[in-house]
This record gives structure tokens, C-alpha cells and sequence, in this order.
């Protein structure tokens, strides 16, 4: 069997992204002509037309629209294979990074983070974004460059690191009942309780964990964010349970405990788009990520 023509990779993936050959032809500067010919190679390959007219423009197949995201992660891989090793001088680097994270990730990590980044490329601006959902299109697209979070082992392009473990925590306020008993199962279940989830959700984690206890807790609000949970806690008899180190500097006025109940141990990992993966300034920001958090827990 003779072995395909790799060169036609790039302009597969130039022809399924643009769905049209005019305009894949300029982008790859070739006639259209060219362009027509390359795709009837492609068809002739592949065994399938992968673009086919309807009305005045063309439509990708069902094949064409599988392999959309493969080829064009192919193509990466291969131009950062390609790419040669680069070195950045950060003192000259002007440039600025969207973080998407929680508000918990700011408080705790952002400080250092912050000051590492000042000390080593005084041109570079950090922007945090709140996390509102675990969707990747503001990595494929550019808007985020970098996310702290949960990663969604779904979303097979995006690169993902761990960072830091995390575990659940139940937070009150000084002098709440909770600090003058044994914390049990059942006590804990049966006080109002204050649920974080960013869609808004009733039940997660720590309720499929008292379930084998036959208990159900009251979730009496439901919040957004972690900020927010601790601060209704901090001003009423409701308990709040966040991670433990994403809510270190949050809750320094507050009553934290072991939650009486095994529950999930989180990974929160940085998390990116694959051809920022040679970028030699990006790469910077994630080793000071992992600095920062390895220097925490240290102190710790």
C-alpha cells in the first residue's frame, strides 16, 4: 500500500476549517485551481468527498466533521515538533496573560503569584477571570490562556497538569454549636448548610457521600463561589464546605473542621490549549504556577 502524501494534512486542515477552496486557497497562497486539485487528491485518499456543494457554498461530510479537530491537532504537533527550542528574556517581554480561576485560587495563590511575576518580567500583566464552567472554547479560541481548576478528562485536546490536591472542609463561624461537639456524621448533616456550584446545582460530592449513611443535608442557599459561601457563614449558623486549601486566606476568621465523612479528594490542575505548549513565555507562567503552589505547601 503506497503511503499517503503527509504534505496534505496541512491543506486538509486549512480546507475542513475554512469549508471553502477560494478561501482556503488564499490562506495557503496557492490558485484556486491548486487548491481544487489538492482537495480531489484529498477525496481520492481519504474515500470520501469530505466537502460537497449545497446551494452557492459547500458542507462538510459526517467524515470531514470527525476529523476537523484530529487533523488540526495533528498540525500543531507536528510545527511544535518542528519548532525550534526557544528562550525568552523576561525582563524585555511585554505581554498579558488571562488566567481563568476561582475566586478561592486569587486569594490563596495570586499574592505570590503576582510577586513572582513582577519581580522576573515587569512587562507582563496577569488578568484573572472567575470560572464559571468547565467549558474549553475560551482556550481554543485565545480568550484564556491559562485555567486552574478541575479538568475535564472529556476534552481530550487540551493539555492538563496537575498542580496541587485539595480535600473538603466544613467552615463556621466562631462560637457556632459545631465548635463545642463531636462532629458526627448526622450532626453535620443536620445543620443548614450553604452549597457552592457554579451552575447552581442542589447536590454534589458531599451528598453522594452521606448517602451510604442514609442522611441527606438542607441546603438552605446555594452560591456561586467560594467567597461568597464563607461570608454567609461568617454572618449566620450555616455551614459552609469549600476546598481547603483554595479557601486558605478566606476563612481566617472562621472555625474550620475535618468533614466526618469520606469524600473525593480534588485535583486542581493548570490547564491549556496545545500550541501554547512551546511558547517560551507561557511556559515561564506555568513554571511559576507550579513554584508558587510547590512553595505553599511547603509552608504549610
Amino acid at each position: 500500500m503506497a503511503r499517503p502524501d503527509l504534505n496534505l494534512l496541512v491543506t486538509l486542515d486549512v480546507l475542513l476549517q475554512e469549508g471553502n477552496v477560494t478561501r482556503a486557497a488564499e490562506r495557503l497562497r496557492l490558485s484556486p485551481s491548486a487548491m481544487s486539485r489538492a482537495l480531489a487528491r484529498l477525496r481520492k485518499t481519504t474515500g470520501d468527498p469530505l466537502l460537497v456543494r449545497a446551494g452557492r457554498g459547500l458542507v462538510r461530510t459526517p467524515h470531514a466533521l470527525e476529523l476537523v479537530e484530529r487533523v488540526g491537532q495533528i498540525v500543531q504537533d507536528a510545527e511544535a515538533l518542528l519548532r525550534p527550542a526557544e528562550t525568552v528574556d523576561l525582563g524585555v517581554v511585554s505581554r498579558t496573560f488571562t488566567l481563568r480561576t476561582s475566586d478561592g485560587f486569587v486569594e490563596s495563590f495570586g499574592p505570590d503569584l503576582i510577586s513572582r511575576v513582577i519581580e522576573k518580567a515587569p512587562g507582563v500583566r496577569l488578568r484573572f477571570m472567575q470560572k464559571t464552567n468547565n467549558d474549553a472554547a475560551s482556550l481554543r479560541d485565545g480568550t484564556v490562556d491559562l485555567e486552574i481548576g478541575v479538568a475535564d478528562e472529556t476534552i481530550r485536546e487540551i493539555r492538563a497538569e496537575s498542580v496541587f490536591k485539595d480535600r473538603f472542609v466544613g467552615v463556621v463561624r466562631m462560637g457556632h454549636p459545631l465548635t463545642r461537639t463531636k462532629i458526627t456524621p448526622k450532626r453535620y448533616a443536620s445543620g443548614g448548610h450553604i452549597r457552592v456550584s457554579r451552575r447552581g446545582l442542589e447536590r454534589g460530592a458531599v451528598d453522594e457521600a452521606l448517602r451510604p449513611y442514609g442522611l441527606e443535608r438542607e441546603i438552605t442557599v446555594v452560591v456561586g463561589g467560594f467567597a461568597a459561601a464563607l461570608a454567609l457563614a461568617r454572618a449566620s449558623d450555616l455551614i459552609a464546605t469549600v476546598p481547603e486549601r483554595q479557601t486558605r486566606n478566606l476563612r481566617t476568621d472562621l472555625w474550620m473542621f475535618p468533614l466526618p465523612i469520606p469524600t473525593p479528594e480534588i485535583t486542581v490542575s493548570m490547564l491549556w490549549h496545545p500550541r501554547l505548549d512551546v511558547d517560551p513565555a507561557h511556559r515561564w507562567l506555568r513554571t511559576c504556577v507550579r513554584r508558587v503552589s510547590a512553595e505553599i505547601d511547603a509552608a504549610v
